[in-house]
């Protein structure tokens, strides 16, 4: 995927709209990126483009919340960022999540790193010195 630039909030919407067109067939999207950087903001813009229209917000206390589509298929954003152990996230489904066929939309992957499928998109939200973000993605 080509990096997609996010020169200011007002971009956001196009820059959701574009990450969708180069989607494809994948599933499962791994975000990466420091706390603040705006990996939830541009979840939920992403969520806004594939129809949501639930209000988004981060799953930090819950680990997953599930969202419909406009053809009301489930979308789960999950949120690792509490996540002590891996073994935590086997407890509430993970494996039956991921085996779903649903887009699956992951903050602080790294966290759970040796649970990723190996067909996990590996996408990185990261803030330029003059404020623009840039999303890349990479092969771990």
């Amino acid at each position: 995927m080509t990096p997609i630039i996010i020169p200011s909030l007002n971009h956001l919407s196009e820059a959701a709209k574009t990450f969708v067109a180069k989607m494809g067939t994948d599933t499962i999207f791994a975000f990466y990126g420091k706390m603040g950087v705006g990996k939830t903001t541009f979840i939920k813009a992403l969520c806004q483009e594939l129809g949501v229209t639930d209000i988004v917000t981060s799953p930090t206390f819950a680990i997953v919340n599930e969202y419909r589509d406009a053809r009301q298929q489930p979308i789960y954003h999950f949120d690792f960022y509490r996540i002590k152990r891996p073994a935590e996230v086997l407890d509430i489904g993970l494996e039956d999540y991921i085996g779903s066929r649903h887009l699956c939309l992951m903050e602080w992957p790294e966290l759970i790193a040796e649970l990723l499928p190996d067909n996990t998109r590996h996408i990185y939200i990261e803030e330029q010195t003059d404020g623009t973000r840039v999303l890349s993605e990479k092969n771990d």
